[in-house]
C-alpha cells in the first residue's frame, strides 16, 4: 500500500487526511484489520521506534503503552512478582509467567493505567497468545507489531466487535536519516534522531557515589531510550525494568519531575497491603478500579470513603489510607533511577526525585549551576551521570 486514507486528521473538521512515503514507495507497515486514526498512527510510529530501541538495547522484548504522542510507560519483558501481578490485575493471565512479551505489556500497561485507558500498544516481538489475551481485556485503540501468531490475531481481531485496529511493521523498516515536517507551510528538515543510546553514556558519573549496579544502569537506560520518545520537557523514573512515572510537554523542569514523581509514587501505592486488599464489590470494572483506586490514595476528586459513597465501591468500608503511612511507605524506597531529557537548572528537581526513592540519576549536563545539583545528589548519596546528550522530542 502506497497511500492510506484516514476517516480524518487530529480532529473530525480537518479532512482530508491521509497517509504516505514522500519517495513514493510502500509504507513500512500494513493494515490487518481495523482503520487506524491520524493520532493512532503517530502513537503507532513513535511507540514502535521506543519498543525496537529498548529490545535492541537491553536484549529483551519490550512493550509500550502510548497515549497523545508519549509513552505513559515502557518496558522490557522482567518476570513479575505476585504482588505487582496483583497490582496490575493480571494474576489470572495463563501463560504470563511463559511470556516474556506478555510481561513487557503488563508492566507497561499496569504503571499508569489511568493515562493508559485508550491507548495504542507497541510492542518488540510477535504477538502470542498470552499478550493478545492480556490486550482485549484492556480498553485500547490498536496495537503494532512486526508479526501475530494465528491465536493471537484471531483474538485481536474479534476485539471491539471486529474493528479493533492491528497493525504489521516491517521488522527490518529503517526511515532516511533526513526527516520533514511541516509547520503553517513551512518545511522543516534535519536529521533524524538516530543517536543509539547505550551504558558507554552512563560513564561520566561527576557524584562521590560512583557506585553504579546493573539494575540501576539497565533502569537509566530504559527511562533515556523513553525520553527519547515523549514530548519535551520531559522526566523519566525507572524502576525494575520499566517506567513508573513519566511527566512529559511540561514547561518547566521541576513540574516534570513532580507530575513524574507523584505517578511513581501512585504506581508504589498501589502495591502496598492497604491497597491490595480493597475490597471492591464483584460488579466494578477494572477501569472503574482504577479510578477508586487512585481516589483512595490520592483523595481528590471523590472521597471514596464518604459516608454514602464507599458503598458504591466496596463490600465494606476501609480503613483510610493516612498521609502518615503513605510517607512512611516511600520513605522506605530506595534505587530508582532517574532521566531527563535536559539539564537540570536548579536542585529543586533532585530534592522531588529523592521523595520518591531516587538513587541513580542520568542527565545531559551543562547548567550554570551543575555544581549546585552534584552537590544536592552526594547530600543524598545519589549517583549521578552526565550524559551529555539532550533528548528534546517535538
Amino acid at each position: 500500500m502506497k497511500e492510506l486514507t484516514l476517516k480524518y486528521g487530529c480532529n473530525p473538521h480537518q479532512q482530508p487526511a491521509y497517509i504516505s512515503m514522500a519517495d513514493g514507495s510502500e509504507l513500512p507497515f500494513e493494515v490487518l484489520n481495523g482503520r487506524p486514526g491520524y493520532i493512532n498512527l503517530l502513537d503507532a510510529l513513535n511507540g514502535w521506534q521506543l519498543v525496537r530501541e529498548l529490545s535492541l538495547a537491553l536484549g529483551k522484548p519490550a512493550a509500550a503503552s502510548f497515549k497523545h504522542t508519549s509513552p505513559t510507560s515502557a518496558a522490557i519483558g522482567l518476570p513479575l512478582s505476585e504482588r505487582l501481578k496483583k497490582a496490575c490485575f493480571v494474576e489470572e493471565i495463563k501463560g504470563l509467567d511463559d511470556s516474556p512479551l506478555a510481561c513487557a505489556y503488563a508492566r507497561a500497561r499496569g504503571t499508569d493505567r489511568l493515562s493508559s485507558f485508550g491507548d495504542w500498544i507497541s510492542l518488540s516481538d510477535t504477538c502470542d497468545e498470552a499478550t493478545a489475551r492480556l490486550i482485549v481485556r484492556e480498553v485500547s485503540d490498536g496495537v503494532i507489531a512486526p508479526g501475530y501468531t494465528p491465536k493471537a490475531l484471531s483474538l485481536l481481531c474479534e476485539k471491539k466487535k471486529g474493528g479493533y485496529t492491528v497493525l504489521r511493521i516491517d521488522r527490518e523498516y529503517m526511515s532516511s536519516q533526513t526527516e520533514n515536517r511541516q509547520v503553517f507551510g513551512v518545511t522543516f528538515t534535519q536529521r533524524r534522531n538516530d543517536r543509539v543510546i547505550t551504558r558507554a553514556d552512563l560513564a561520566n558519573i561527576v557524584t562521590q557515589n560512583k557506585s553504579l549496579p546493573d539494575d540501576a544502569a539497565r533502569d537509566l537506560l530504559v527511562s533515556l531510550i523513553v525520553l527519547k520518545y515523549t514530548q519535551s520537557n520531559s522526566v523519566a523514573y525507572a524502576f525494575d525494568g520499566q517506567a513508573i512515572g513519566v511527566g512529559a510537554g511540561q514547561q518547566s523542569r521541576v513540574h516534570c519531575t513532580r507530575l513524574a514523581g507523584d505517578k511513581a509514587d501512585l504506581w508504589f501505592l498501589r502495591q502496598t497491603d492497604e491497597v491490595l486488599a480493597l475490597p471492591f464489590l464483584p460488579s466494578l470494572s477494572r477501569s472503574e478500579r482504577d479510578n477508586v483506586i487512585e481516589g483512595y490514595i490520592n483523595r481528590h476528586e471523590e472521597d471514596v470513603l464518604a459516608d454514602g459513597v464507599w458503598q458504591k465501591y466496596f463490600a465494606s468500608r476501609p480503613a483510610p489510607f493516612t498521609e502518615e503511612a503513605k510517607r512512611a511507605y516511600l520513605d522506605s524506597l530506595s534505587g530508582v533511577s532517574l532521566g531527563s531529557d535536559a539539564f537540570f537548572p536548579f536542585d529543586d528537581s533532585i530534592i522531588r526525585a529523592h521523595n520518591s526513592g531516587v538513587s541513580y540519576v542520568a542527565q545531559p549536563g551543562g547548567s550554570i549551576r551543575d555544581d549546585v545539583v552534584i552537590q544536592r545528589c552526594d547530600a543524598y548519596n545519589m549517583v549521578m551521570a552526565l550524559t551529555g546528550l539532550r533528548l528534546f522530542h517535538h
